[in-house]
């Protein structure tokens, strides 16, 4: 884990980026349709990725700027009310405070995608916004929890330990 205020912010660099990558992988192919084809997203093909790269390089701002304001301050207050450390196993105080994180950042994140693809760029109604935004939580929520803790935050520590290999070591 980050020691440092240097690491805190690679560390948190590298989880918006692979966090928003992922869900872009996954909004581009519904976007595409391959949701709804016979095989479901296996059909995908690699142009998904060339188009959730484009717009994660963007999203992945919006996700480091929300999740250092509050989204990972709410995330730890979360933990901290739920898991004792002195006591609970470290990995099960990690995963709540993933929980407790994507619990804020993925309506906060939905709703900044309704208002910039949906309102901005889609020229859709903004009286529909609160409809928007309840549809795009229900569609990412169940992605972003399992994306968040079986592949961005594992990537993230994987990646952030062979960066700052003396992090992963306790201090003594």
């Amino acid at each position: 884990m980050p020691r440092t205020k240097k690491q805190g912010i690679v560390f948190g660099l590298l989880m918006s980026y692979f966090m928003a990558y992922g869900m872009e992988v996954y909004n581009v192919a519904i976007k595409r349709g391959f949701n709804l084809n016979v095989g479901g997203f296996s059909t995908m093909t690699n142009g998904v990725f060339l188009g959730a790269a484009i717009e994660a390089s963007y999203m992945g701002a919006f996700v480091f700027i929300t999740s250092s304001l509050w989204g990972n301050r709410i995330g730890a207050a979360f933990a901290k009310r739920h898991t004792d450390p002195q006591k609970d196993n470290p990995y099960f105080c990690r995963v709540m405070r993933q929980a407790g994180t994507v619990a804020i950042m993925c309506p906060t994140m939905s709703l900044i995608a309704s208002i910039l693809f949906n309102i901005i760029l889609a020229h859709q109604n903004v009286i529909n916004l609160p409809a928007i935004w309840i549809g795009t939580l229900i569609k990412n929520l169940p992605m972003a929890f399992f994306w968040n803790m079986f592949g961005a935050a594992p990537l993230t520590h994987l990646v952030f330990e062979h960066l700052f290999p003396q992090s992963a070591k306790p201090a003594h």
